[in-house]
């Protein structure tokens, strides 16, 4: 069987397998298929982060990161208040300076409100926070819900995605207190 030569160095020819699609060949080892997962997570991980900010634009608050916006559905969550050391816990932020800062931020616009209690400081959600986390809700729902179920998605297709993204980050925060002991 002759090789069927490609239209450009690197582009396969129509009709030719590719492969997987991995970011780090390099890094591919014995393992392409976690290169590909990882590619996946970049590229989900960013679209992620942009809808977020262009949802939260729609629903009225403007200059927020992705971070901000996870800090205040965090705050929002079960309507609660939190210490920060609690938010970078369940968001798994390792770096709490940052977190402080979309505190701030987010104190600022007036969306979270602090209370100190003894020696912590504690956020809770605001009216005006409640609402706009509301919209965001809505939004959501008009843009990305229905959308989702053109896929073939039911919710427990998502429910074991969710699990198995839980389990792998787990492997993720294992392997850096491993590497970090090296």
């Amino acid at each position: 069987m002759s090789k069927i030569p490609d239209i450009e160095p690197g582009v396969p020819a129509p009709g030719r397998s590719v492969g997987p699609i991995v970011s780090s060949s390099h890094l591919s080892g014995r393992a392409a298929e976690l290169s590909e997962l990882e590619f996946g997570l970049i590229v989900a991980g960013n679209a992620f982060n942009r809808w977020m900010v262009r949802c939260m634009n729609a629903a009225g608050l403007a200059d927020l990161s992705p971070l901000d916006i996870l800090v205040l559905h965090s705050v929002n969550h079960r309507g609660r208040s939190k210490k920060s050391a609690d938010i970078c816990l369940v968001l798994n932020v390792e770096d709490t300076h940052t977190v402080t800062y979309a505190l701030k931020k987010l104190l600022k616009q007036e969306v979270v409100a602090s209370e100190r209690r003894g020696k912590e400081t504690f956020y809770s959600i605001t009216g005006k926070g409640e609402a706009i986390c509301r919209t965001y809700a809505e939004i959501r729902e008009n843009c990305l819900v229905d959308s989702l179920r053109t896929l073939g998605f039911s919710n427990t297709d998502l429910g074991s995605i969710a699990s198995f993204l839980r389990g792998i980050s787990g492997l993720y925060d294992q392997a850096a207190r491993s590497a970090a002991s090296l």
